[in-house]
């Protein structure tokens, strides 16, 4: 009997030590190739989470910022945003007449999408303007919520939100699960991303910091409710990415991940602090899974980034080389 019952107990310390052996084996980056960026990643998350090591961060300071697109979800050919307000036009034409004769409405109702944007941003603007504003903001979360939910993407055919990046998922649960607080701070439009970022990212809308137009307070037939003007409130891209990283968080990052020249302020703004820092740049290389462009590049261009990135040692992403795969429906590793 006590032969038996030592047996058992060896037995249970055997399987505890291989449960947990096992448990420090698992890939947290599964769709990660072994190399230097998965390295970085994973040794600075284990330098600032375990205690007694002289990087160690409290899990309040664990704070991460993310760009959104080209960063974890794809932007080609166009800022998913901008396909949206173009769709947009499209749904609001009978009700406006004289975009019949205007630009670049005009262009945009005869499919001419490229001579509706031959004014670079004033025409992106005034498309932005005309479709998001106007309604409330209750209204216009059903709107954009119904289009991510229903449209597809041009080239893939895909819906938006298939259009994300497996690896970067990974590594916001990789993050989340060592007690770090993700936050989206992107150019893209506040109230755009918040009503699905948090089924797609796990990022709730209180922690997506973004561009915004101006909202009013009204009185709706004994309602209140917030209307959508047609005015710029803020542009969150630049420097403009430190100032509302400071204005709505109030904790400097330690961890910045972007695609573009557009985030080299919010990864110089995180690595400026003391302590262990961390700067990511995805390097969109892989001309065949998905589309590779930087320096040339005329929207999400990485160029004066790319140069400080080498110059000071921030870990670049050669998406080619260091992703197994780029999209959820190609498949996980486990």
């Amino acid at each position: 009997m006590k032969q038996t019952l030592l047996t058992i107990f060896t037995l249970g310390i055997v399987l505890i030590f291989a449960g947990l052996a096992a448990a420090q084996s698992v890939d947290p980056l599964p769709s990660w190739h072994d190399g230097a960026a998965k390295q970085s990643i994973i040794e600075f998350v284990e330098n600032v989470t375990k205690a007694g090591s002289p990087d160690f961060v409290p899990a309040a300071e664990r704070i991460a910022v993310f760009d959104n697109d080209g960063t974890l979800w794809a932007e080609r050919p166009m800022y998913f945003q901008l396909l949206f307000a173009l769709d947009r036009v499209q749904a609001l034409a009978p009700r406006h007449p004289e975009w019949q004769e205007k630009e670049p409405f005009a262009s945009l109702l005869k499919g001419d999408v490229h001579g509706a944007l031959a004014d670079g941003m004033k025409s992106v603007a005034e498309i932005i303007m005309a479709t998001h504003a106007g309604m409330t903001t209750e209204e216009f979360e059903t709107i954009a919520s119904d289009w991510i939910a229903t449209a597809h993407h041009p080239t893939t055919k895909r819906p938006y939100t298939e259009m994300v990046y497996q690896p970067m998922l990974e590594l916001l649960d990789y993050l989340r699960a060592n007690d770090f607080k993700t936050f989206i701070v992107s150019g893209g439009g506040i109230e755009f991303m918040r009503p699905w970022t948090e089924k797609v990212y796990g990022i709730p809308p209180e922690q997506v910091i973004g561009s915004s137009i101006k909202v009013t307070y009204e009185m709706r037939e004994g309602t209140p409710v917030l209307v959508r003007l047609p005015e710029i409130d803020f542009y969150d891209d630049k420097e403009g990415k430190p100032v509302a990283i400071h204005q709505q968080i109030g904790r400097r990052p330690i961890a910045a991940f972007g695609n573009s020249d557009g985030d080299l302020q919010m990864l110089q703004w995180t690595t400026a602090g003391q302590g262990s820092r961390f700067a990511l740049y995805v390097h969109h290389t892989d001309d065949e899974r998905e589309w590779a462009y930087d320096r040339e590049a005329g929207m999400g261009r990485l160029d004066k980034g790319l140069d400080e990135a080498q110059a000071k040692g921030w870990t670049i992403v050669d998406m080619k080389q260091d992703w197994k795969v780029i999209y959820p429906h190609e498949g996980k590793f486990q």
